[in-house]
């Protein structure tokens, strides 16, 4: 993947992230996410910098996710 779709995914991802946190009111906690000091934005990082922060904004938002989800939804379809 190219550094500049790793930057559009990073985007798409805190997208994602914020519209959980208001639909849900709950907040996405993601200290690796933080502390990496990677954002959308920072275009001047690093191709891994930006892939380590999808990584962990990723893993942030899908154990969230976990939490919070009551009813399993089955494999199967329609």
């Amino acid at each position: 993947m190219k550094k500049q779709e790793l930057i559009h995914l990073h985007g798409l991802l805190a997208q994602v992230q914020n519209h959980y946190e208001q639909e849900t009111g709950e907040t996405v906690e993601h200290d690796r996410y933080t502390t990496l000091g990677v954002q959308p934005t920072s275009i001047h990082k690093s191709k891994t910098d930006h892939k380590d922060a999808v990584f962990a904004l990723a893993n942030g938002i899908t154990s969230e996710m976990r939490e919070t989800e009551t009813e399993r939804v089955s494999a199967t379809a329609d």
